[in-house]
């Protein structure tokens, strides 16, 4: 049977995957992800296109499948901080090509590559009008260097795209200007139909979910092979369906609803599962009320989280400034081909949950998970057992006291709806003469320029900055991190009378020193909620019943006087829409005068410069040493507890003057006041080495009292910071490894927490349970990530200085999910045999672990394409 039929749209006739012809009868049966799995696979698989249609096609037989598939993605999207480390990598493996010599150049994409400038824009400046410039003035400041090299990509690499600082956060550039939905491709002289597909960098990658895009996350290592022809290799997945009913009330927001299905699928096991939203419900969310569910998939612990294409993804496009004839190729292409979102299909799933949105209300979620939904009324209650004794002073900030109040992050900032009530909220706030008390760090961080123009339209710009939510950058600032110091009252008050402060964000994560170094609690709230927070300068209260403030005539306001009703945020959304807006305010803010002022060099092989502290050429960017599977016994160098994140890994934050990575820094002659921040330095691999495990809730549970950071090196009993430990054991030609507990990697997708990992010379990663992009990472650089058996996790092996760890993992052995024997050999001669199973998920995988790592794979791939030609 032909898969290839023609179609006819605004006078143009293109190639399309003919999936009704091709699904035979069972396209209506399929989940709308597999359909577009299969569409990918017939149109790129090449030889196993026939064998991946029929894995897709049978998947409906029991809805789960064993076999692998190939996905090759029209495009990559990357931020600055995962590009840079992508790009040192690439820059080192053409010098490797080069000293070998083979063709550098033939290290090129042949993907599009989009990169934001988004993820180190800091919170210095805030409360007025000139923060903004302020802000973007030392962005500049502290990353020149690091902007240069990403213009030296620019410059030598081809179909690589940087949008510079202010143009604003990846996913919602994505969203308004980047994603096209179905696109027309050019490929071997013929004109292509296709569904829009990508991949991307950052773990919130399938916030394009929202308006009917297949993406999801990955590490940076695994963007590299994308970015070199290789496929993305995976399971038929399994797809969990979330089925919707009913509607939102008048008062609930999409954060509500988010922060309520991150709630319940995380108690889902979603590992390498697909998350697919169907039912009539999905009809009565607007694309800005997807998207912000989908931005939480990482947080729920899913692939995806997908919503097809209907008329609200039309809608969308037209209000974004799409064109019309575009608009039109999109829903004739969905329609034709099977794609378009029908609310009374009722897809196979693997297993199902129902939400009936009428049931939604108001949420927060914290104080330190994500996931940990509690309604906004119970926010004492959350941290009643948090809270250290500290003496009261009135005026000033006490125990409860919110530190940060920030709208920030794509989550939120990338819905007009939400910044619009927020708006609203602080209009009223105004009139009553309510402003936040002076210890609050205020700041909105919009996803977008369009943002402040259609803010100015509806007359809410100034409303927002008198309460002291004045724009400060357009980046993702707070939420990952930049919030820039304390106001000194806070800090003043921590210092003397250790209060327990609090963040309110509208982010999407709350981990311990995430928000900040010193802010152990953090709640995650709508826009209009963070405000309503901020003005009460305080989570000690019932925020739905107990006043927030006091107008100017001593009376009472509560939050039921200031929220915006449904209607009320229509109105000023339809006043403050102008499609117009779009383009020209990224194409001013791409033609950034500070962006075009910096030079870089145009040269195929990167000059690296040994001063440089921002820009090192890594040692893994190389043919490497060889795999690090095989049978060995190695030193536990770290063992660690539960919910250990990626931010625990390799903090993106602040980088102190008193650690290892501000000493190392220092000693090169940088500023002991202003280091920088770690994201900002992924590309030097010795300043990112020094700064592993060092969040301050860390605890290394091989010994008692271990500060963050350090181990005790075994042979010796010395406690020593983990690199020198690692040094150690790697002079000695002692194997290490790591082991943790459960959902090990959560957060992030960064690439450094295993590339740290893989400095630190471990060979394997024990846990209990590993998060899916940081499974890959570790693969990505050779790292063999082992899943511990139940009742043998960190708690039970009670692992001591001394003891030791022997893996058997032949590499002629090795299979996806396969059992690895351990045996732990206790000081005092006891050992305990355990069965683990190695986390490997496909024969690709099994591939890059052979050779080391997924860099050595390329360059040697490089080298045979190179030798046939």
């Amino acid at each position: 049977m032909t898969t290839i039929s023609k179609f006819d749209v605004n006078g143009i006739q293109y190639d399309i995957i003919d999936l009704p012809k091709v699904a035979d009868g069972l396209l209506e049966r399929m989940p709308y992800i597999h359909r577009i799995l299969l569409e990918n696979v017939l149109r790129t698989g090449g030889d196993d296109a026939e064998r991946a249609k029929s894995a897709i096609t049978a998947w409906l037989d029991e809805c789960s499948s064993e076999v692998e598939i190939p996905f090759l993605p029209n495009r990559v999207l990357m931020h600055d901080t995962t590009c840079g480390p992508a790009l040192v990598d690439i820059a080192g493996m053409r010098s490797a090509l080069a000293e070998a010599g083979g063709n550098p150049a033939l290290l090129n994409p042949v993907v599009p590559v989009d990169v934001s400038t988004d993820h180190s824009v800091a919170v210095d400046a805030f409360g007025s009008s000139a923060s903004l410039e302020r802000n973007m003035q030392r962005e500049y400041e502290r990353n020149a260097e690091r902007y240069t090299f990403m213009k030296w990509a620019t410059n030598t690499l081809s179909g690589f795209r940087v949008h510079p600082p202010g143009t604003g956060i990846m996913h919602t550039l994505n969203l308004e200007r980047l994603a096209t939905v179905v696109t027309d491709q050019q490929k071997d002289g013929r004109r292509w139909a296709v569904p829009d597909t990508l991949i991307g960098t950052d773990s919130h990658t399938p916030m394009i979910n929202g308006i009917g895009v297949l993406a999801w996350g990955v590490g940076g290592l695994e963007a590299e092979s994308v970015f070199f022809g290789m496929p993305v290799t995976l399971r038929v997945p399994d797809v969990v369906g979330v089925r919707l009913t009913g509607g939102l009330r008048d008062g609930v927001l999409a954060t509500d609803l988010a922060l309520v299905v991150t709630h319940l699928l995380r108690q889902i096991d979603l590992q390498d599962k697909f998350v697919e939203f169907y039912g009539p419900g999905v009809s009565t969310l607007t694309a800005g009320d997807r998207a912000v569910v989908a931005n939480m998939t990482p947080e729920f612990g899913g692939n995806s989280g997908y919503f097809p294409i209907d008329g609200h993804t039309t809608q969308y496009l037209r209000a974004t400034g799409r064109s019309e004839d575009h608009v039109d190729f999109v829903e004739h292409y969905a329609r034709r081909v099977g794609i378009w979102f029908d609310p009374s299909c009722e897809p196979r799933y693997t297993s199902t949950l129902e939400i009936d949105l009428a049931g939604i209300e108001p949420s927060l979620a914290g104080p330190r998970r994500p996931q940990d939904r509690i309604p906004v009324s119970a926010t004492a209650q959350a941290i009643a057992d948090m809270k250290k004794v500290s003496i009261e002073i009135e005026g000033q900030p006490n125990n409860s006291a919110v530190a940060i109040a920030a709208i920030t992050s794509c989550t939120n900032t990338s819905d007009p709806r939400l910044l619009v009530a927020a708006g609203l909220l602080a209009r009223k706030a105004r009139a009553y003469g309510l402003r936040p008390p002076h210890w609050v760090k205020t700041s909105l961080a919009p996803g977008s320029p369009t943002a402040e123009r259609y803010l100015k339209r509806a007359g809410l710009l100034e409303d927002l900055e008198a309460v002291g939510f004045g724009i400060v950058g357009y980046g993702c600032t707070t939420c990952i991190g930049n919030s820039g110091p304390l106001t000194e009252p806070v800090a003043k008050a921590m210092a003397e009378r250790g209060i327990l402060p609090v963040a309110v964000l509208s982010g999407n994560r709350n981990f311990p020193g995430r928000v900040h170094p010193q802010l152990e609690a953090g709640f995650l709230a709508s826009p209009p909620m963070v405000v309503a927070f901020a003005l009460a300068g305080t989570v000690e209260l019932d925020i739905l019943k107990d006043p927030i403030g006091h107008s100017r005539e001593g009376r009472p306001v509560t939050l039921s006087m200031l929220w915006p009703a449904a209607s009320e945020i229509d109105e000023s959304l339809a006043r403050a829409a102008d499609m117009a807006d779009f383009a020209p305010a990224y194409e001013t803010a791409e033609d950034s005068k500070a962006w075009q002022e910096l030079g870089a060099p145009t040269t195929t092989i990167f000059p690296w410069d040994e001063t440089s502290t921002y820009i090192r050429r890594p040692p893994f960017a190389s043919f490497g040493q060889g795999t690090r599977l095989g049978q060995y016994e190695a030193h536990p160098i770290l063992v660690l507890g539960d919910d250990i994140t990626t931010d625990h890994i390799s903090p993106a934050g602040a980088i102190s003057a008193k650690g290892d990575a501000g000493h190392y820094l220092i000693e090169r002659g940088e500023n002991p006041t202003d280091l920088n921040v770690f994201a900002s330095r992924r590309g030097n691999w010795e300043a990112m080495v020094r700064g592993l495990f060092t969040n301050k809730t860390v605890r290394n549970l091989l010994g008692a009292d271990l500060s963050p950071g350090s181990t005790i090196h075994a042979p010796s009993g010395e406690v020593v910071s983990l690199w020198a430990a690692a040094q150690r054991y790697s002079g000695e030609d002692r194997s290490v490894v790591i082991v943790a507990g459960e959902r090990y990697g959560m957060g992030s997708s960064r690439d450094w927490a295993a590339k740290g990992v893989a400095l630190l010379g471990a060979r394997a990663v024990l846990a209990l349970s590993f998060e899916r992009i940081h499974r890959w990472n570790l693969i990505g650089m050779g790292v063999l990530p082992l899943r511990l058996p139940e009742g043998f996790g960190p708690d039970e092996l009670a692992l001591k200085s001394g003891d030791l760890i022997v893996i058997t993992a032949d590499p002629a052995h090795i299979d996806p999910r396969c059992e690895i024997k351990v045996v732990v050999k206790r000081k005092d001669g006891l050992e305990t045999n355990l069965v683990a199973t190695a986390a490997i998920e496909t024969t690709a995988e099994v591939e890059i672990l052979r050779a080391g790592g997924i860099l050595p794979l390329i360059l040697n791939k490089a080298v045979r394409k190179a030798s046939v030609q």
